[in-house]
This record gives C-alpha cells, structure tokens and sequence, in this order.
C-alpha cells in the first residue's frame, strides 16, 4: 500500500520505515528537511508540503498523522481535512486525547472522510521489535487497512496464546499479533491512555523498590543492619525467572550496568499526558486509582526534590522512548 507519514521523528521515521521493510511506499513529510532528506535515503518519496504529499498519493488517500498531541496534531488534520477528498483517510498515530478523536471523527464523517486512531506502543524499539497498536475507528477502513497494521506489528513470535482466550466470543484474532480494533473512533486512544497509566504505575513501583534497596547503606541504619547492594546484579537475577521480570526491568538492568548511580541523570521525571488524562477518566467513572494516581504525583514530586528512584524513572523513559529529562 501506499500512504504518507506525516511527522518523522523517533517514532513516525520508525514507523515509515518498518512499513517500508515490508513492502509498502511511504511518501514523507516532516518540518524538519534533514529527517525528510534522510528517510528519502531509504527509498520514501520526499514532500515539501501536505499539498506536496496529497498530490504523491492515489485515491483513496491514507494519510497517517505521527506528531505530538496538541496544538501539531490539531492544526496538521485540520489541513488535511481541508485538502483531502472523499473516502480519504486520516489517522492519527500519537498519543492525542480520545475527546479530540471522537470531534475529529465526526468533522471527517460531515467530509465523507474516514478517521482512524491508533495507539501506538514501542517506542524506539519498534522498528526492530514491532509496534503494539490499540485502533480505533468503522471495521471496514480498519480491516481496509489491515496490511499496514500486520506489517508493523511484532507478529506472533515466541509467546504462548493464553489458554481458552479464544473461545470467548468476539476475541479478535489478532490480538496475538500485536494489535486488536477496539472500537469506535476514539476507542483505539482511550486504550493506550489506559496504558501509558498503568506504565507510571509500574515503573514508580521498580523506581521505589531499587530506591529501598539502595537505601539500605545508608549510615542512617545501624552498622549491623547495612548491605551493600549490587544493584545491577539484582536487576539481572531478577529478569531470570522471576515473577516480577519485565521489558522495564530489562531497561532497568541496562542502565544499571552502564551508571549504577546513574549520575547521568537529575530524576526531574517528565509527564507527557496520558497519565493525567487516565486519572481524569478514573474521576469521571469514579473508579479508584490509588496507584496511578500516586505515580503520578510522584513524577510531580521529583520536580521539586528528587530520589534516585526518580533517576530510575527517566532512564526507563530515556530506555523505551528516547524521552529526555525535564531542564534543570
């Protein structure tokens, strides 16, 4: 298939060319001239502007969206919505708030346009490992589109299928590739919000825990009662078998070995959205979220006065993401 790439930083330049490995032709257009230079290299076709990259393709139109939420995302589909045809389509790949989806998806059906969200996982790794995607949007453009999703999906690889999983009715089948459609417009990113929640809460639980572990040499203790910890070590034993082990832990255990104090960090740990958006959506359903919520407050907390979780926690961001600190 043939579709543009709007947006060729960390994760639409890897998204391009994942697609093109696969067969598919990507027509690139980014701001940035270098990151359009360089991703023509690989075999995409360049454009100088959305006018530019509409005239490159063939109807009907796949143009994927791959920019930061807010004011980059809104004003970028509103062009094309302006310049795109009926039957065209529109996605958006990044971590836009579902609300936004759900208006956008209405605005392109009054245009005879069809919208589709993707939440897309993998960060800098999915060029090689695969992207784990959450979509949104009508089954019949979503099935349409289903030779670029399986292509940039990790496939079904290594890991068992869960038992009896598909025996319930409506267990989509490709869940074991690596992707599912989860719905209407604006369901795809209301699934990868929830995830990126419940990523805060898991990676505040490894940043406190290896915060107690190294905090047991403090001088604070008695003499008796103090270890000296290896703490790469422990990441390492604890990726082997352990029921805790995790792709978290892996960056961990990484950049343990590399600074084992990890002075390379200051721990001022950004937050990019999605985990206030999940604590709204909790206040609106009234749903409990303890954990989440404290993981989030915790990212506020290390603004102020950091720990060395806090320094765990960005190189984890750093790890999966290529997510750098917060300014001094």
């Amino acid at each position: 298939m043939r579709l543009a790439m709007i947006g060729l930083g960390r994760m639409g330049a890897g998204i391009a060319r994942r697609l093109m490995e696969h067969g598919h032709e990507i027509v690139g257009f980014d701001h940035n001239a270098e990151a359009v230079d360089a991703l023509a290299g690989d075999g995409a076709t360049p454009a100088t502007s959305l006018e530019d990259v509409a005239a490159k393709l063939q109807t009907p139109r796949i143009f994927w969206v791959m920019l930061p939420a807010g004011d980059p995302t809104e004003s970028t589909i509103e062009a094309l919505m302006a310049i795109a045809d009926a039957g065209d389509i529109i996605i958006d790949g990044g971590n836009s708030f579902y609300k936004d989806d759900i208006r956008r998806a209405k605005a392109a059906r009054e245009r005879s346009l069809h919208y589709v969200d993707v939440g897309t996982s993998g960060g800098v790794w999915g060029l090689s490992r695969g992207f784990c995607m959450m979509i949104g949007g009508d089954t019949e453009t979503v099935d349409r589109l289903d030779p670029i999703f399986e292509a940039l999906a990790p496939g079904v690889g290594t890991i068992p299928p869960t038992p009896n999983r598909l025996n319930r009715e409506g267990c989509d089948t490709r869940a074991e590739k690596g992707y599912i459609h989860t719905g209407d417009a604006g369901s795809g990113h209301f699934v990868k919000m929830v995830h990126n929640g419940i990523e805060y809460g898991l990676m505040q639980a490894y940043a406190e825990g290896f915060d107690v572990l190294k905090g047991k040499s403090s001088d604070r203790l008695p003499e008796d009662e103090r270890f000296d910890l290896n703490l790469t070590d422990i990441a390492e034993v604890w990726r082997r078998g352990s029921v805790i082990s995790s792709w978290l832990l892996d960056l961990s255990a990484d950049a343990l070995a590399k600074d084992q104090m990890l002075d390379s960090y200051s721990g001022k740990v950004a937050d990019s959205g999605e985990g206030r958006w999940t604590i709204d959506a909790a206040m609106e359903e009234a749903v409990p979220a303890y954990v989440l919520s404290a993981a989030l407050f915790a990212r506020y907390r290390s603004r102020v006065e950091g720990t060395f979780g806090d320094k765990l926690l960005s190189a984890m961001r750093f790890g999966f993401g290529g997510h750098v600190e917060m300014p001094q």
